[in-house]
């Protein structure tokens, strides 16, 4: 029987090397997404439009993302996961200078959609790369390297994309990305082996279609859901996002050579880790980052620099988790330590209601330490069990459902926090000076029970479940 990650002793540099290239790329995408929020008014100016208007080029990426993860899987099996990474960061990094280039709205929204299938192929084909090579006992820190840059980039982007933005002019905040892209291509080039593809299955185009059809639509359908005017167009979305899921499902099910193995659903720690619990688990942290900005700077008034400050000491929670994760899954095991540590991050997520503008500031850094450091491990800590049962034939139908769940679950978590407020505010008859703050509390709380919620879904799990990849002995069987 074939195990699930590969237990065999590999070389050092595919081991150690390979992670930390893929984490290289990674970061250049998710620092793109964060980077140019601040330069959004000169972007405005030079295309001679509003800001709103801007937001064509940002759902553009979006949708391009949607059609482009689903049929990530059969682009591996057809050309090679080395050969589909090299070409999603070239492509990446020429879709970036194109939108340096930009001379209009429209030229800006072109470059985006390429920017956008370009990045929707590098997550789950960085990540099929990982687990080719990574043995059991190396897949925690193999996982932990290729998040940190989801953990970084929130951090840094928002800073270098400013100073860039008032130095150099906007165009370098995507300029930027040819250096990154060069060094990308250079790094996988070098350190990436080359494994021959394994032969396409025939293309489904019906499941390419229905699959990309339904998450374009969520996606868009939760993307408007989080204004204020989206109301009716936002449902309507959802409302088609849902029935073109259920025949896609229904179609991947039933098809002689599906576009993703749905089989994959029934190993039990996958299921966990990227439906039900998972999601939920993923829909509170991801939230949080949403939720946190309008409770300092719309619910207490303060000021965006100090707004600023207390954001970064949260993700500063974030990055010091990193090393810490290894070991407190050896000792604990993913059972446990995804039911209480999934229970600390409800409770600081929680707490935050509570906080007021006389709340001295010690306990706001001790909160939004706790609050990162709890995100940190929730997310490694999923990601990682979700890949550990999962057998080598099933890994790239599993790395583009994780892919495409997650990705919902992060648009997910601001939409059901923008609802929440939305409903508050209406309840409370909001308009004018209305003080928002006791919404943007009940969204908290909101969140806060998904979080409990989702930590006790975990106690189903077998007190071993991932055992062989977290290294965790439970308390011996008396008897």
């Amino acid at each position: 029987m074939m195990s699930s990650i590969s237990s065999s002793p590999l070389p050092f540099h595919r081991t150690r090397i390979v992670p930390a290239v893929v984490a290289v790329a990674f970061f250049m995408q998710m620092l793109d997404s964060t980077i140019i929020a601040t330069s959004l008014p000169a972007m405005s100016k030079a295309f001679a439009t509003d800001v709103v208007a801007l937001n064509i080029g940002f759902t553009a990426y979006l949708l391009a993302m949607a059609v482009f993860i689903p049929p990530a899987g059969w682009l591996v099996e057809r050309f090679g996961a080395r050969e589909v990474f090299l070409a999603a960061i070239a492509l990446f990094t020429l879709a970036s200078v194109a939108c340096g280039f930009s001379a209009s709205l429209g030229q800006f929204t072109v470059a985006r959609l390429f920017q956008g299938a370009s990045a929707a192929l590098m997550t789950p084909v960085g990540r099929q790369l990982v687990l080719r090579d990574a043995p059991k006992a190396e897949l925690v820190r193999a996982i932990a390297t290729i998040t940190w840059p989801a953990l970084i980039a929130p951090v840094i982007g928002p800073l270098i994309g400013a100073w860039i933005t008032t130095h150099a002019g906007w165009e370098w905040n995507f300029f930027i990305n040819l250096p990154l892209g060069i060094f990308g291509v250079v790094l996988v080039a070098f350190f990436v082996p080359r494994v021959p593809a394994e032969g396409a299955r025939p293309f489904d185009v019906t499941g390419v279609l229905l699959t990309g059809g339904a998450l374009a639509l969520t996606l868009g359908g939760l993307e408007l859901s989080s204004s204020s005017s989206g109301g009716t167009a936002s449902l309507g979305l959802l409302v088609a996002g849902l029935f073109a899921g259920f025949f896609a499902v229904r179609h991947l099910r039933r098809a002689a050579h599906p576009l993703l193995d749905m089989t994959v659903l029934k190993i039990p720690t996958f299921a966990f880790a990227t439906l039900s619990a998972g999601t939920a688990g993923r829909l509170a942290v991801n939230a949080t980052p949403f939720l946190l900005p309008l409770l300092f700077q719309v619910g207490l008034g303060f000021n965006a620099v100090e707004t600023g400050s207390l954001v970064f000491v949260y993700f500063l929670g974030n990055l010091l988790m990193k090393s810490v994760t290894t070991p407190a899954l050896r000792l604990f095991g993913f059972r446990s330590l995804l039911v209480v540590n999934g229970m600390i991050a409800a409770t600081t997520i929680g707490a935050f209601a509570f906080v007021d503008g006389e709340t001295p500031r010690i306990v706001m850094w001790v909160l939004l330490i706790a609050c990162g450091l709890s995100r940190s491990m929730q997310f490694t800590a999923l990601t990682t069990i979700a890949f550990a049962d999962v057998p080598p034939a099933q890994r790239s139908a599993a790395t583009t459902i994780s892919a495409m769940l997650q990705q919902l679950s992060q648009l997910l978590g601001i939409a059901v926090a923008a609802a929440v407020i939305r409903f508050a505010s209406y309840l409370g008859g909001g308009g004018g000076d209305y003080n928002m703050l006791p919404d943007i509390r009940a969204a908290f709380l909101f969140i806060a029970a998904i979080g409990f919620v989702s930590a006790l879904r975990f106690l189903a799990l077998s007190s071993d479940a991932g055992a062989e990849v977290s290294g965790h002995r439970g308390r011996p069987v008396v008897g």
